[in-house]
């Protein structure tokens, strides 16, 4: 009789401690977020994504009207680091080895952009959105060798008569340009001033913000898409747009690029213009949303509301705001853009944007180029990866709280 009460008491103590973890574990997944939920969804959908997905130099960029499954670029398209980017999100989230494994792949394509002649500054959202990503997750060195020679390469874009990078050489209808969008692309250089790279890249980086911040940014707090100046003598000589309605209007990208972007130069240099301009930009952004919070693709077309949204917009401003919720001294500003931002995402996982079995992207009703009649009111991918952003973001807001 002892050696079967023996039996059954480690038994029934196994029963026990089995019930009580499947207790815990499900009131832990009861205990998940919204925010956790989403991103769960969108890890499944990328894990399905990149089964399909056979070649490692050939990057999701789009998703045409009436089509399921992503089109594809090379490795030199401005938006070829925006997938393994996106992967890497999904990683971050799951822990899961083949999204690792995936994500590793996809980057690797990517070395060569750090080691040829820089043509456009792209080489930001190139890299650092893939290699960038990667090192910060896996501190894998190799990673850090790459990003610090793309900074170098993006370096050689910079005339120190401008004081600004130039975002598309040899441009023939802009001459020397720099555009909104570049201001993304500072951290880059702000990263491997502090990592190893050459000093000067820091003080290019900030002069790039600063004169954009002088010629990019309106009096009223919206932006230019496109500056051009005299490259003999730095002279600023208009603004100008190339995706958004007209020179004068309120490009809804655009807006978002330059928040984030000034956050990221305040959180950088310590320069407290670069804050209150990226707030004032933000409070702009803000104040004239559509009642969806989701932006028109640009907030002056006369059109309005018969035009398409821009869910890329919506993202990248979310980020800019989560970003800028975290560097604002006042506690009722870091509440307000804090909410600001969670709303967007909010918005953007609903059913009116998340693609669901549409396709393979996780957003809809994003807009690229519209005056070029391009990428209208479909899934592009810098969008799932500033909602991923923004997601990850979020997750960890909300585990701090």
């Amino acid at each position: 009789m002892k050696f079967i009460t023996g039996i059954l008491i480690p038994c029934l103590g196994s029963i026990l401690i089995f019930s009580s973890c499947s207790d815990k574990k499900e009131k832990k997944e009861i205990k998940k977020t919204a925010t956790e939920l989403v991103l769960d969804k969108n890890v499944i959908k990328i894990k399905e994504s990149l089964k399909s997905l056979k070649a490692v130099d050939s990057f999701p960029r789009n998703v045409k009207k009436g089509k399921t499954n992503w089109d594809l670029v090379g490795v030199q398209d401005w938006c070829s680091g925006f997938w393994p980017g996106v992967v890497w999100y999904a990683y971050e989230h799951s822990k899961d080895s083949t999204l690792l494994k995936g994500a590793e792949d996809f980057t690797a394509p990517l070395q060569q952009i750090a080691y040829q002649t820089a043509d456009n500054h792209d080489i930001g959202f190139m890299v650092y959105c893939s290699y960038g990503n990667g090192y910060r997750l896996t501190k894998n060195e190799a990673y850090k060798t790459v990003m610090l020679a793309a900074a170098d390469s993006l370096a050689t874009l910079f005339n120190p008569k401008v004081g600004t990078i130039c975002s598309w050489p040899g441009n023939e209808e802009f001459g020397y340009n720099t555009i909104i969008d570049n201001m993304m692309n500072l951290e880059l250089l702000f990263w491997a001033s502090k990592n190893g790279g050459n000093k000067e890249l820091y003080t290019i980086a900030e002069s790039h913000a600063n004169v954009s911040m002088k010629n990019l940014v309106r009096p009223d707090y919206s932006i230019f898409h496109v500056t051009r100046y005299n490259e003999e003598t730095g002279e600023f000589i208009e603004g100008k747009t190339h995706q958004g309605y007209a020179d004068d209007s309120m490009w809804a990208r655009g807006q978002g690029w330059g928040i984030y972007g000034f956050a990221i130069s305040f959180r950088e240099t310590g320069n407290k213009e670069f804050l209150e301009t990226s707030e004032k930009l933000a409070d702009h952004f803000l104040e004239r949303l559509p009642e969806d919070s989701i932006p028109y693709w640009d907030f002056d077309d006369p059109k309005i509301p018969n035009v398409p949204k821009d869910a890329s917009a919506a993202a990248v401003a979310a980020c800019g705001m989560l970003e800028l919720a975290t560097l604002t001294e006042s506690e009722e500003l870091k509440a307000k853009y804090f909410n600001a931002g969670k709303t967007l995402v909010e918005k953007l996982a609903s059913k009116e944007y998340l693609s669901g079995d549409q396709n393979q992207a996780l957003l809809l009703h994003s807009t690229g180029h519209l005056p070029n009649n391009s990428e209208i009111d479909i899934p592009i991918i810098y969008a799932d990866y500033y909602f991923m952003e923004a997601l990850l973001r979020l997750k960890k807001a909300e585990v701090k709280k």
